[in-house]
C-alpha cells in the first residue's frame, strides 16, 4: 500500500476490535439513569445483629451502601444475619458488598445471608458464593440458628 494513499473512506474498515475509551479507574454511568437508593436497617437482637438490606444493590447504590454497611458491621456483635428478602436486584457491585461484609465479620464472627429472592439465590449459586456464605432460604425464620464461629469450626 502506498504511504501517501489516503485512509479508507470507511473507518470501520481498519478497526481490529471494539472501539474503547480509556476512562482510567473512574466508572462513568450514563446520565438520566438512576438506581433507587438501597436501604439498610440494623437491629440488635439478644444473640445476633440483624441487618436488613432493601432495594437495588448495584453500581449506583454501592458507594453509599458500602459505608453504611461498614458502620453497621462495626457496631455489631460477632453473629450477623443479613436479611436479603427485600433486595430487588443485585449486580457484581452488590456481590462485592456482601463479600466485603463477610471479610469484616472477622475470624471469630459468623455472617448468614437470609431469605434471598430467587434471582439473588441463583446468582449466589452460579458464582459459587453460596458455598462461601451460610445461606438460609426464604421461609426460614429470622432470627435463625447461627452456625458456630469459624474459629470454633476449625
Amino acid at each position: 500500500m502506498d504511504a501517501t494513499a489516503p485512509p479508507p473512506a470507511d473507518p470501520r474498515a481498519t478497526r481490529r476490535g471494539p472501539a474503547s475509551t480509556d476512562f482510567g479507574s473512574e466508572i462513568h454511568m450514563p446520565t438520566g439513569i438512576a438506581s433507587p437508593e438501597a436501604g439498610l436497617r440494623r437491629e440488635q437482637l439478644a444473640d445476633h445483629t440483624l441487618i436488613a438490606l432493601s432495594g437495588e444493590l448495584d453500581i449506583a447504590s454501592a458507594p453509599s451502601l458500602r459505608e453504611r454497611l461498614r458502620v453497621a458491621l462495626a457496631d455489631s456483635g460477632a453473629h450477623v444475619v443479613i436479611d436479603l428478602s427485600e433486595v430487588t436486584f443485585c449486580d457484581v457491585s452488590g456481590l462485592a458488598l456482601l463479600v466485603g461484609a463477610r471479610r469484616r465479620s472477622g475470624p471469630d464472627g459468623s455472617l448468614v445471608l437470609a431469605s434471598p429472592r430467587p434471582q439473588l439465590a441463583r446468582l449466589l449459586h452460579v458464582t459459587g458464593l453460596d458455598r462461601a456464605f451460610t445461606v438460609r432460604p426464604a421461609g426460614g425464620a429470622v432470627p435463625i440458628a447461627l452456625p458456630r464461629s469459624r474459629s470454633a469450626a476449625a
